[in-house]
């Protein structure tokens, strides 16, 4: 497991799954519009939003925060999806 107990290395070790996901579909980061980011501690939002932010400040997608009682693993803190659009023209 990647940086137990932090919510910051957690989200940034999911945003770097997401960027290669991306990636191998032959997209960009700017293709993200929206994140969703599940916490299993809402109040540890802000150490996920600087991850976040490192990674989409210039392209805002909207993005979501929601509490969760808990993932599979008791030793995840954090979720994070992004949905990408892509004109197909």
């Amino acid at each position: 497991m990647a940086a137990p107990g932090d919510v910051y290395g957690q989200t940034k070790r999911c945003l770097d799954i997401i960027a290669v996901a991306i990636r191998d579909a032959g997209l960009n980061m700017e293709d993200v519009i929206r994140t969703r980011i599940m916490l299993t501690n809402i109040e540890s939002w802000r150490d996920a939003a600087r991850a976040h932010g490192e990674y989409f400040a210039r392209i805002k997608p909207a993005c979501t925060f929601v509490e969760v009682v808990r993932f599979i693993d008791p030793g995840w803190l954090v979720e994070v999806e992004a949905d990408c659009v892509v004109d197909a023209t």
